[in-house]
C-alpha cells in the first residue's frame, strides 16, 4: 500500500492522500505538480519517472492512514 506521504519534498508544499496534484517515483519520491514539472517528470533522487499519484478517500483514512511523516527538509541557506 503507498504511504501517500503528506508533502513535495523540494518544495514542502502540503499534499493531501484525498486531493489530486502529487506525482511519485517507484520509490514513492513525492513531489508537488510545479516542482514535478521543473523536473520534467525525472525523480532527482533515482532518475525514475514521476507519475501522477492517485488519490485515497478520505473515508479510507482511519482504516488505511496515509504517513504524517514529512520528507522536506529546509535549506539552511548557508554555505
Amino acid at each position: 500500500m503507498l504511504e501517500m506521504r503528506p508533502d513535495c519534498e523540494r518544495c514542502g508544499a502540503d499534499l493531501p492522500a484525498e486531493v489530486p496534484g502529487a506525482f511519485i517515483c517507484s520509490f514513492e519520491c513525492t513531489f508537488c505538480t510545479t516542482c514535478a514539472e521543473d523536473l520534467d517528470d525525472v525523480c532527482p533522487n533515482c532518475g525514475g519517472e514521476l507519475m501522477d499519484r492517485p488519490t485515497r478517500a478520505k473515508k479510507l483514512h482511519d482504516k488505511f492512514p496515509p504517513s504524517t511523516e514529512r520528507k522536506f527538509i529546509p535549506s539552511t541557506g548557508s554555505g
